[in-house]
């Protein structure tokens, strides 16, 4: 991953340099509003889409940018299906959930094609296989998060199931119930693990769940319809965001100054610096290498898809190349 991380800040600075000043004179008098429905709130790790007053990356191609808050990619999901916003930042097992209860929903951009999620848990717990997890309490962000959805997928590896443990919700980056007893281990991701490390969590045991299932962390999804009905809008918005993801993998010491005044957990500019890495670290793959940032590797989608399927999370069989288009990434 570090040497695809290190092509891809080659590239992104090209990007970046290519880029043209922005100024009001080559802002378009009418912009088209497109909001993003996020799992989270605005903290760091989402710095391309906080960053606009500094930067001006969405403005530059047309799009007023706002932002709807959200806890998990479940939530995400629910503020399109609603109306509340045109786009989801949310993660594929939610997307394949959503999809199986019959939502018209289509992705159109690969946000991070690597797998960020873990299970964490005490040296002193000795838990560090999948099998062991049986019978424990395991903390999730919240029931609508990918951490449930990976936890399920890591679960499945021992031949375990939901039932086999019990789900606490803890919370957005929260390792105070591990430390306190509350939990045997809790699903996190790469950041919250490296937030919770700097916060005194001391000696953990830690599964990566990329090394039995390397799918997709987050996609932006949108709704049949926005997606037919608006596509060079979405075109803009996705360049956009390009552009801004771009930007932070070839000036990330820049972006984690911006994350102090932008993000709700940037007050410290060296926390804020090894999130963004880890974010552009998980921002590359092989396929983006190749093809381009947001690009997606459907045969990889398409086996996770599969694996859900089989896991009983989603009760009929997703065809990824369906509900997939990548017709509007920038190039294309």
């Amino acid at each position: 991953m570090k040497r695809y991380a290190r092509r891809a800040i080659l590239l992104a600075t090209a990007t970046v340099l290519a880029l043209p000043a922005l100024s009001w004179a080559q802002t378009p008098g009418k912009l088209d509003k497109i909001t993003v429905a996020g799992w989270s709130k605005p903290i760091t790790e989402v710095t391309p889409l906080l960053v606009e007053e500094d930067k001006g990356f969405y403005k530059a191609n047309g799009i007023e940018l706002a932002y709807v808050p959200g806890a998990g990619g479940g939530d995400a999901i629910r503020n399109i299906a609603s109306g509340q916003a045109d786009v989801a930042f949310t993660d594929p097992g939610s997307f394949f959930s959503a999809l199986d209860k019959g939502e018209k929903l289509r992705a159109i951009y690969d946000i991070y094609p690597q797998n960020v999620f873990n299970v964490v848990s005490l040296k002193s717990a000795n838990i560090t296989s999948p099998a062991q997890l049986k019978g424990k309490k395991i903390g999730v962000y919240s029931l609508a998060s990918g951490t449930r959805q990976n936890l399920l997928v890591l679960l499945h590896q021992a031949g375990l199931s939901e039932s086999d443990v019990t789900i606490v919700v803890t919370g957005l980056l929260n390792f105070a119930p591990l430390l306190q007893g509350q939990v045997d281990a809790t699903a996190a991701t790469d950041t919250g693990l490296l937030v919770g490390k700097r916060k005194g969590l001391g000696d953990v045991n830690v599964m990566e769940v990329g090394k039995y299932l390397n799918v997709s962390s987050d996609l932006f999804v949108v709704r049949e319809e926005v997606y037919q009905q608006k596509k060079a809008v979405l075109k803009r918005f996705l360049k956009a965001y390009r552009d801004s993801a771009a930007w932070m993998i070839a000036k990330p010491e820049e972006a984690a100054q911006l994350a102090v005044k932008r993000a709700i957990d940037g007050t410290d500019p060296a926390m804020n610096l090894e999130i963004i890495r880890l974010r552009n670290a998980s921002s590359v793959s092989p396929t983006t290498r190749k093809n381009g940032l947001g690009a997606f590797d459907l045969e990889s989608l398409q086996k996770a898809a599969d694996a859900y399927r089989k896991l009983g999370l989603v009760q009929r069989d997703i065809k990824v190349s369906d509900v997939v288009s990548q017709d509007l990434l920038p190039g294309r």
